[in-house]
């Protein structure tokens, strides 16, 4: 369905739903998913757009969080490293095994994490993703050419998976559409609606037109990462109790930086973090930090110290650091931690937490993006006993996503491998349209078709859904997608049937929210 169908569905809906979630992240659609795969009549409502923050700005890593090991969270490694396992299994075409490296500078450093990493394969069990080894210095050399070789003693392989994250949304959204549910973009949550003291659906604004419309549900579940406590609000709950927040940021570098197809693992930096340089695309993303702040914003900038640490720790590794040139992006984003006090934030478990209001309302938050399955059927599980749903199992832990198809190696670039079975439909755009095979832009691995698809079937409405979340320009190089994003405007124009105003408009949007995305010194 178009947007203006499932509107006029909305409009004329007089039944509550069974289950209502308001936010289109990683949580809320992991939680869409699961009740729509129940059999549950389910709505989804983002006021952006889908996987618009923290969802679309992760590490780009599906894996059991190996600096968990250290900390003793064993349960959390145990569960993620189940989850990345399924996700790979229900998602290979947008989930893949990748090789890691960890330099050792010490001898010491090769025992220990050696067997580390060992236990971290073994806890996986049957959904490993591959044997661990001990590497020589010149191994370690040859598959991480460019590292920093002064006082280098060995390496330690291992392997872990990697996605691409608003893809995966993408996928999650179009899931839920064919099981059934509805998931709609900016419509925002402005209020809730009570009956006899208990929440019964949320008051919601059509962000694209003001149009404001009740939406009545038995089960309302608060989804909205960093902006929770904003939800919980509107249930009278004070904000600043809750959550911690905190910001992580990436450079996106040449791949001449760590040529060849192995990721670099740090694990312990200068502040204590883990850090990753992982091949992505067409280029390395290199993060991510952790920083406390105090305020949330829908486009985190990196911070001074951000960079200064970034840089920092790409010289010592690769013996230079990155001319402003070479930056091809930046980019941050926020993470909701469960507040405990006094815990620094990096020392802060992502675990997740499930809270029921006693006016009914369910707030899931913290967790990540590997856990988002599990997150959602104990979410679900939840609120059917708070609405008293009838009570049915999970089945998504076999559920394959859509898309989904076996990687027989048969398409043409790794970028169009994620849009899986649709690549077929996708191509064929380009059949009815010819000039709908040309480049969008000579330094991007996406053609115009994708854009027309974005908008047809992706419910894309605006220049930076199709640069920042269909396609990742705007992730992968900031000063390409700036270049591309007049043609994106025209295409988007004619799909959507809009005017030159709305063109002028989304094109000085995009451009004030891609230039936090260049590199300033």
């Amino acid at each position: 369905m178009t947007r203006n169908q499932i509107l006029h569905e909305l409009g004329r809906n007089t039944q509550p739903w069974d289950v209502l979630v308001i936010g289109g992240g990683a949580t809320g659609l992991g939680a869409a998913v699961e009740a729509a795969s129940r059999g549950y009549r389910t709505l989804l409502v983002e006021r952006s757009d889908f996987a618009k923050e923290t969802s679309s700005r992760s590490t780009k890593l599906v894996h059991g969080g190996v600096r968990y090991l250290e900390q003793m969270n064993l349960t959390l490694v145990l569960d993620a490293l189940r989850e990345r396992g399924h996700m790979l299994r229900n998602a290979p075409h947008l989930v893949h095994d990748l090789s890691f490296v960890v330099p050792a500078y010490s001898y010491f450093s090769l025992p220990y994490y050696g067997m580390g990493l060992k236990l971290y394969e073994r806890l996986s069990g049957k959904l490993s993703f591959g044997r661990s080894e001990l590497l020589s210095r010149k191994t370690t050399l040859e598959l991480l050419p460019g590292v920093t070789n002064n006082h280098l003693r060995g390496g330690i392989l291992y392997h872990d998976g990697q996605f691409d994250d608003a893809r995966y949304a993408v996928s999650l959204v179009r899931t839920l559409q064919d099981l059934g549910g509805i998931a709609i973009n900016y419509v925002e949550a402005i209020g809730l609606i009570e009956h006899g003291g208990k929440i019964a659906g949320i008051q919601a604004r059509d962000v694209e037109d003001d149009t404001i419309f009740d939406l009545r549900a038995r089960a309302v579940i608060n989804a909205c990462g960093v902006h929770a406590e904003d939800t919980l609000a509107l249930d009278g709950r004070p904000r600043g109790s809750l959550l911690a927040i905190s910001q992580g940021s990436h450079y996106v570098l040449p791949r001449s930086f760590l040529p060849g197809n192995t990721a670099l693992m740090i694990p312990k930096t200068s502040d204590g973090r883990v850090l990753f340089a992982i091949p992505w695309h067409s280029a390395l993303v290199v993060g991510t930090t952790d920083v406390p702040v105090d305020t949330t914003s829908p486009e985190p900038r990196v911070l001074p110290q951000e960079k200064q640490f970034l840089n920092e720790t790409i010289a010592r590794y690769f013996g230079q650091a990155p001319r402003p040139g070479e930056i091809l992006s930046v980019w941050s984003g926020l993470r909701p931690l469960v507040r405990k006090g006094g815990v620094k934030t990096s020392k802060l478990s992502r675990d997740h937490t499930i809270l029921i209001a006693p006016s009914g309302l369910i707030t899931v938050t913290g967790g990540k993006w590997t856990t988002y399955r599990r997150m959602g059927q104990d979410t679900i599980d939840r609120a059917a006993q708070v609405a008293a749903l009838p009570k049915r199992p999970s089945n998504t832990l076999e559920l394959k996503l859509h898309g989904w198809t076996p990687q027989s190696g048969d398409v043409n670039s790794t970028w169009e491998s994620v849009y899986g079975s649709d690549l077929p439909a996708l191509r064929s755009l380009s059949d009815q349209s010819p000039c709908l095979e040309a480049p969008l832009h000579p330094r991007l691995p996406f053609k115009l078709r994708e854009v027309v698809w974005a908008a047809r079937f992706e419910m894309a409405r605006s220049v930076e859904d199709v640069l920042a979340r269909r396609t990742r320009a705007l992730f992968l190089d900031a000063r390409a997608a700036i270049e591309a994003a007049p043609t994106v405007a025209d295409l988007l124009a004619q799909e959507l049937n809009r005017c030159e105003v709305w063109k002028e408009k989304e094109l000085a949007k995009f451009l004030e929210t891609a230039k936090g995305y260049l590199y300033e010194e």
